[in-house]
């Protein structure tokens, strides 16, 4: 274990803090699998072998590479190696497929694309329509589908060569993350190397407290910015070792967490709820598990958590890609809940402000915007999208996109929804992610997206629309619905339009782009409070 003093923005690029770590403590594993255990020493010569031979195909500073890859430390140290010269790594969905991979690879302008054998066949299929120079591929190549493949070893075994990093500076950009697309098209979010390292020396690292023989087990994918600020970039600064498992198994999960006697862990929230779901046994609580954060978990299920596996979890904040610590919650105040966003870092003041820009008073929802007080505490913009990296701003101050309301007695911020998602509608602002939540109570609702219609009286506000899907087999009437939303929830929280429909429009990670249900808005056979017979209770 070595934690690093990162205060001089010098040491603040991932190329350095691997090189520091190689010094100070070469032999820890920092990336281990059940065949591989390379140290950070290991790690710092293998990429910069690497780096020699991205530079002789081409790659440059500046340059953009798409990888392609499943959970596997080359992936981590390809990303190192392409800093290493200065160039931009930009990870790809796993579960992008066919025209969802075509247009992000395009969009993402890379010269150079890094595939392994779980995903060529998807390459395969699309490879004439790409225009990317050179793709290298971490596998098979006399078996490969691809045209002309270059083999990840030809890498590997270029001769190393001396890297002077003085030219790389803390606030260059070093990789592209992309937004998922729910609100409007994906945007590239242009991360900076302070971007990462920010988030964990003010709020993972405090919050996680590693000691000693602690080890952090990642199984979120390598896509996934959380995957590299909770474990791997942590990991990298703490020097501990992080442990990268190919995918999330509930039925495998604790085995082999005692297999590499792992003491520390980072998932979303419906992965504890998997957990929590499955058959109880003996030996749950017999586990060298210490601390997990999971987000989001119900707080109701804060205590069976903890109790059950043996463990302490670790209170969560706000974090997004474009600011991966907005904020949190590093210590355990008993007067703030455990659900409460908590507060913003040092380097930052949080400003809740109205549509027009002017704060809104304390206990209102207000929209999340950011000031910074240091440099590239934010993103660099998006990717080739001036147009959105404008609009992203009130001034100087960044706008998250989220609504949260601050507590007028602890300080604490806690959150209410996405702005874009969430409608106003008589004077009143109404959380569609709180809506969605009553209506999934019903036995007969499979899924269900709230979202707002443009009112045709006022035309500031928006009127509720529910799209739903029923369970198979089950039947419902619009009525039906709105009496037991009326039943169980204020009554503005009844839709003034309905559908039943046979599905929503999902992104390839499931999540509804509701912009398309905006732009659908109301059809002829849209169910309508005000021209049905139904009375809301007030």
């Amino acid at each position: 274990m070595n934690k690093l003093d990162l205060s001089d923005t010098a040491d603040r690029t991932i190329p350095r803090i691997l090189r520091l770590q190689a010094e100070q403590n070469g032999d820890t594993a920092f990336l281990v699998t059940d065949s591989a255990r390379i140290s950070f020493a290991e790690a710092d010569s293998i990429s910069d072998r690497l780096a020699a031979g991205l530079r002789e195909l081409g790659i440059v500073k500046g340059d953009i590479v798409s990888l392609f890859l499943g959970n596997r430390p080359e992936m981590v140290l390809l990303t190192l190696a392409i800093n290493k010269l200065g160039a931009i790594w930009t990870p790809i969905n796993g579960d992008y497929k066919g025209s969802w991979l075509l247009d992000n690879l395009q969009m993402s302008r890379s010269k150079m694309l890094i595939t392994d054998d779980q995903y060529q066949d998807r390459i395969a299929e699309i490879e004439d329509q790409l225009k990317i120079e050179t793709i290298v591929l971490l596998g098979d190549i006399e078996a490969s589908a691809l045209k002309s493949p270059i083999a990840y070893q030809q890498l590997l075994d270029t001769p190393p060569v001396a890297l002077d990093y003085a030219d790389l500076h803390y606030g260059d950009n070093c990789a592209i993350l992309w937004t998922s697309g729910t609100t409007g098209k994906s945007k590239g979010v242009l991360q900076s190397h302070n971007s990462w390292v920010r988030p964990i020396v003010k709020g993972c690292s405090p919050q996680y407290n590693s000691q000693p023989g602690d080890s952090i087990y990642c199984v979120l994918p390598l896509f996934h910015t959380a995957a590299w600020a909770t474990s791997v970039y942590r990991a990298l600064i703490e020097g501990i070792p992080c442990i990268i498992e190919p995918r999330f198994s509930v039925t495998t999960y604790w085995d082999r967490i005692k297999h590499f006697g792992a003491t520390q862990t980072f998932l979303l929230g419906a992965m504890g709820a998997f957990l929590l779901n499955a058959p109880e046994r003996d030996d749950d609580a017999e586990t060298p598990l210490r601390l997990a954060q999971i987000v989001p978990l119900a707080p109701n299920q804060w205590p069976i958590f903890e109790q059950r596996f043996g463990l302490q979890l670790i209170r969560t904040g706000l974090g997004q890609s474009e600011c991966q610590l907005v904020m949190t919650q590093v210590e355990n105040r008993e007067d703030v809940p455990v659900y409460a966003l908590g507060f913003p870092a040092s380097d930052t003041v949080i400003h809740l402000l109205d549509d027009d820009g002017n704060e809104v008073p304390t206990g209102q929802v207000g929209e999340i915007c950011i000031e910074a007080l240091e440099p590239y505490v934010v993103f660099n913009g998006y990717f080739e999208n001036p147009k959105a990296t404008a609009e992203a701003y009130f001034g100087d101050y960044y706008r998250t996109g989220d609504l949260a309301r601050q507590d007028p007695d602890t300080g604490a911020y806690f959150y209410a929804d996405r702005k874009k998602d969430a409608l106003r509608y008589a004077g009143r602002n109404i959380s569609t992610l709180e809506v969605e939540s009553i209506v999934r109570r019903h036995p007969a609702v499979a899924d269900v997206a709230a979202f707002g219609i443009p009112s045709e009286e006022v035309e500031s506000e928006q009127e509720l629309k529910l799209n739903i899907i029923l369970k198979e087999g089950k039947t419902c009437t619009a009525e039906e619905l709105c009496s037991f939303i009326n039943d169980n929830a204020p009554h503005y929280f009844v839709p003034r339009y309905l559908d039943f429909v046979d599905a929503l429009p999902y992104t390839p990670t499931n999540k509804v782009q509701k912009f398309k249900l905006r732009e659908e808005g109301v059809g002829e056979q849209t169910w309508d409070l005000k021209q049905s017979d139904y009375v809301v209770r007030r």
